[in-house]
This record gives C-alpha cells, sequence and structure tokens, in this order.
C-alpha cells in the first residue's frame, strides 16, 4: 500500500506540503480572525526554503528531500564541534571513512581540502604508510600523467591519464549519473569504463573516451540466445568514441558469480543498450561461453582486437586460484599473444549489490592480486608489452602512487568518482531508492542529479587528486608517478618497528620464470609447473 502511494506521490516531499498547507491555513486564520501571523511567515519560510530546494541544482539530496534534507547538512556542520557524539570517527573505514569521502567531496567542489593540526590518522597503529620525500625536491610542468596502452599488436594505442573512471553500468548507475560522468571525463581527458551493461545513449551524448566492458552476457554484442556476436561488436567497437576493448572474467565485488536483472527493471533504454528484449529478466552468466582454456581467452583478445581495428584490448579479473592466472600467462608464453592491458579488480571492490558472502571472503584484495600479476608478467619478460590498470577502493592520490608502487601503470576508481556525484553513502544502491540519484532508475529522483554541476565536480575531482599526485611526486623527487616503487613506500609493522614496502612484497626477478620457480615464493613453487595453458584447472 505505502509503495502503491509513494509511486503517486512521493512520501519524502510530505514534509513540504504539510508546510504549504499550514501556510494557508495559517493565512486564513490571520485574516479572518486577526490571529497566526507568526505562523504564517515561518511556515511560509519553509514552504519557500522547501520551494527553493526542489528547483536548485548542486545538491541532490534536497531536490529528492526538501526541508527535512537540511538535518543532514546541519549535523554535518556541527558535528566537528558536537564529535564526541557521533559514533563515526573521521577514520572509521567502513566501507570508506568519513574523512576519505570528505576530501573527494572537497576536491570535486573545488573547496580546500587542507585540514588543520596535522594528521587525523595514528602513525603508531599497525598498518601505518607513508612516502619517503626527497631533500632535493623535482619541479613538474603539468599533472597531466599519461600511459600509452598498446602492445605490439595494437594499432591504434591509447594515451591514458593514469586515474580513470572504473566499471559502472547503466543500469547500476542511472541516465543522469552515466551522463556526468562521461561529460566530465570529456572535459577532463580520461576515460569512462562502460561496466559490462554496454553502451547506452548516455554515454554517447557527451563524447567521452569510453573503455568497452565486454562481459559474459556480451550485451551489446550478443545474439538472441547470448552468444558472442562480432557485427554486433564491430558496429560498436569501431565507433571512434571506443578507445579500448575490455574483457570482464571477474570483478571484485563478486568474483565467480553470474547475475541476474530481473524483468521488471528491464526498461526500454536498458534494453536497447544491452540487446536484449524489454522486461524479460537478463542473465549474466557466471561463466564464457566464447572460450574454455586460457589459449582460447587469448585467442578472443587477439579476435577483438582485430574486429575493433587495432584498438588496445585486455581484460579483466580478479585474482582467484593464482594457478588460473599461471594458465593464462603460460598461455601468452606458448601462443605469443599478448593483451595490450589487463586490469586487477581487488576483491574489496565494487559498487552494486552483491551476496555478502561474496563482498566479505571472495577474491584476493587488489595488493595481492596486483602484486601477483606484475610479478609473474616480469618473471616472463613480458611487463614491457602489457599495461596494468588497478581498481580497488582508491580515492586518493596516495592510493594512486601506492598502487603504482606495486605495479599498476594507472588506476581507475568507481565509488570515488560516485562520491563526486554525490553519493553519501547510504548503502541503499540496490534498493533504487537512492537519495542522491546516482544509483536508481526512479525518474523522479534521479531529476535531482543535475548533469552540468555534477559533471563539473566528476572533472574537479579528477583534475584536483591528479594535482595532489603531481604534488607527491614531485616531493619524493621524481618527474612521474610511473617512476615510484615499492622501495618509497614504508609500512609500520609494530610500534616500534617499519619495513619497506619492497621488503614486505618482494618481487621477482625479470626472467626468473623463464627457468622455473624454485628460488621464489611459494605461490610460484606450488602451482607454476602445475599450471597449463590448455586448462584452466590444476594439473
Amino acid at each position: 500500500m505505502l509503495d502503491r502511494l509513494n509511486a503517486l506521490y512521493p512520501v519524502r516531499y510530505t514534509a513540504l506540503a504539510l508546510c504549504v498547507f499550514l501556510t494557508l491555513l495559517s493565512l486564513f486564520a490571520l485574516l479572518a480572525f486577526g490571529r497566526g501571523g507568526w505562523w504564517f511567515l515561518l511556515f511560509g519560510a519553509l514552504s519557500a526554503v522547501g520551494y527553493w530546494d526542489l528547483v536548485q541544482s548542486r545538491r541532490a539530496v534536497l531536490r529528492n528531500y526538501p526541508i527535512i534534507g537540511h538535518f543532514r547538512y546541519i549535523l554535518e556542520k556541527v558535528r566537528p564541534e558536537l564529535r564526541q557524539y557521533f559514533l563515526e570517527s573521521d577514520t572509521e573505514a567502513t566501507p570508506f571513512s568519513r574523512s576519505q569521502r570528505s576530501l573527494v567531496y572537497a576536491r570535486a567542489k573545488g573547496e580546500t581540502d587542507k585540514r588543520p593540526f596535522g594528521t587525523q590518522l595514528d602513525v603508531k597503529v599497525t598498518g601505518y604508510e607513508w612516502i619517503n620525500h626527497s631533500l632535493a625536491p623535482t619541479t613538474i610542468d603539468s599533472h597531466d600523467f599519461r600511459t600509452t596502452v598498446g602492445g605490439p599488436a595494437c594499432t591504434q594505442p591509447y594515451e591514458a591519464s593514469v586515474f580513470n573512471i572504473s566499471a559502472m553500468s547503466f543500469g547500476a548507475l542511472s541516465a543522469n549519473a552515466v551522463q556526468a560522468l562521461n561529460a566530465g571525463a570529456k572535459r577532463g581527458g580520461f576515460a569512462h569504463d562502460t561496466g559490462e551493461g554496454s553502451i547506452a545513449a548516455w554515454h554517447r551524448m557527451h563524447g567521452g573516451d569510453l573503455i568497452w566492458e565486454i562481459g559474459s552476457g556480451y550485451f551489446g554484442c550478443r545474439t538472441d540466445d547470448g552468444l558472442f556476436n562480432e557485427e554486433k561488436f564491430k558496429a560498436n567497437a569501431l565507433d571512434a568514441q571506443v578507445k579500448m576493448i575490455e574483457i570482464k572474467l571477474s570483478q571484485g565485488a563478486k568474483p565467480g558469480h553470474g547475475g541476474m536483472l530481473p524483468g521488471a527493471k528491464v526498461t526500454p533504454e536498458i534494453a536497447a543498450a544491452r540487446g536484449i528484449p524489454v522486461g524479460e529478466d537478463c542473465l549474466s552468466p557466471a561463466a564464457h561461453s566464447a572460450f574454455s582454456t586460457p589459449i582460447g581467452l587469448l585467442h578472443f583478445v587477439a579476435r577483438l582486437r582485430e574486429l575493433s581495428g587495432g584498438k588496445p584490448t585486455g581484460f579483466k579479473l580478479c585474482i582467484g586460484h593464482p594457478w588460473e592466472w599461471f594458465a593464462i600467462a603460460r598461455a601468452m608464453q606458448e601462443t605469443g599473444i599478448t593483451p595490450d592491458f589487463i586490469v586487477v579488480d581487488g576483491g574489496e571492490g565494487g559498487t552494486g549489490a552483491a551476496p555478502l558472502e561474496f563482498t566479505n571472503h571472495v577474491g584476493a584484495p587488489l595488493q595481492e592480486g596486483l602484486h601477483l600479476v606484475h610479478n609473474t608478467l616480469v618473471g616472463l619478460n613480458l611487463r614491457d608489452r602489457i599495461k596494468i590498470g588497478a581498481a580497488g577502493k582508491i580515492v586518493s592520490a596516495f592510493d594512486v602512487l601506492r598502487a603504482m608502487a606495486l605495479g599498476a601503470d594507472w588506476c581507475n576508481s568507481a565509488r570515488g568518482f560516485m562520491f563526486a556525484l554525490g553519493c553519501i553513502q547510504a548503502q541503499t544502491c540496490h534498493t533504487g531508492h537512492c537519495p542522491t540519484g546516482v544509483t536508481t532508475q526512479d525518474p523522479v529522483r534521479q531529476q535531482a542529479l543535475v548533469v552540468p554541476d555534477k559533471s563539473t565536480r566528476v572533472f574537479n575531482f579528477h583534475n584536483e587528486t591528479l594535482h595532489a599526485l603531481k604534488e607527491l611526486v614531485q616531493a619524493a623527487g621524481l618527474l612521474h608517478p610511473n617512476e615510484i616503487s615499492a622501495n618509497d613506500i614504508v609500512r609500520r609493522v609494530n610500534e616500534n618497528e617499519v619495513r619497506l614496502l619492497s621488503k614486505l612484497m618482494p618481487g621477482v626477478p625479470p626472467g626468473a620464470l623463464l627457468d622455473g620457480a624454485e628460488s621464489l615464493h611459494d605461490v610460484y613453487k606450488l602451482y607454476w609447473a602445475r599450471s597449463s595453458a590448455e586448462r584452466f584447472s590444476l594439473g
């Protein structure tokens, strides 16, 4: 009953409606009985505030929750003075701390991100990390750091920013959110990953660079029975706006798990983007049907690269069984086919609804997954042919620098850019009731997200993060973030002891895997010799 009422009249507008009613009632009392003047002024002022909330374009919460939404901002303002009465501390990072969110909000709004009284972090706590600085800092002309993605078989290499928008599908995000992200990417010259939901009309409106993600459902390039369709793939892949092709093997939010979008949520817009019937259940299988072996995967990579006209083609995965990754690496070695890039997604990643057990207990975190992929490629002398992207709770310049120290060439962020859009971490993404219009298909709720304003915030967040990255690189005495190494990052291991990240996570010497793995870390000793390019299973 409540849902039906809410569809006819959004209950969240009740406070405004009540204020308007009481304004009219007090006006009647004033005119008829000469009383109620103060009430008329009070409720008239509140009604005016509510009207302004509806028409202003900067705060999505107020557009969706006129009048009552102000309580959120009031609490935000008074919290520093009443800190002891709030349960959430600045550094409580579940899933993102207030300090992390505030950093993104400040950069997105073009406000200062400076804080008084030094660090808010406990520098004595185990796990605290810092970057060593230099007494001879450098001066860098531009913060527009880029990396060239494209191996020997690529004929259209892409100059990618070192910080891009991670995969989030239209359907998981609203149309307005997709538009704002892509418009911000266009203005800032960085890339926008479509997610496996394929390329929607909203991705095309502003012309920002796209990384087209191809999942197991082959959305945007599928036959009626869900198999890969070459002609439909070419129609999208040859579009000049598509800069790279990414095959999704698994994702950090729910690795090894398929997905189902109920038919009731398959709108005409979603159906058009994915190439599926309107109103029917949309299945994303847990595994691909276009290949079943490591060698088959690489032949699929080569085929997509050819069909796209030579654009950079690679794959994304969250590391699970290490021997499966080793099998892919062996297939590269045996076939001579290499992807142009690999995106490593950490198990801590994800923006949408995922089963709790997967969210908490499946998939290697970014640090371990990235370290394994980078070292394996170094050990096979393949690292210079393949670029590595990294995703997994990356929102700050230090996050980017740390991932690059472990071997990444660039980083992707999903939730960082969601915060830039106005996400307040309400964690209602799966309900369709997102208070800021970021993750909903409700046409009224998503109108609260005003595209021109939020696209500027997306641009600002990217721009200011890279500016902060430049300052860190200069302080370390370097000229580009790709010069950072695990020797430059220090981690506290207990109250009285610290270690270089390179000592805690030792690397693999170049070419070491070509001669066997007996002298390497246990994971290589246990699984390298037993992996096979012919199969994903352990031999």
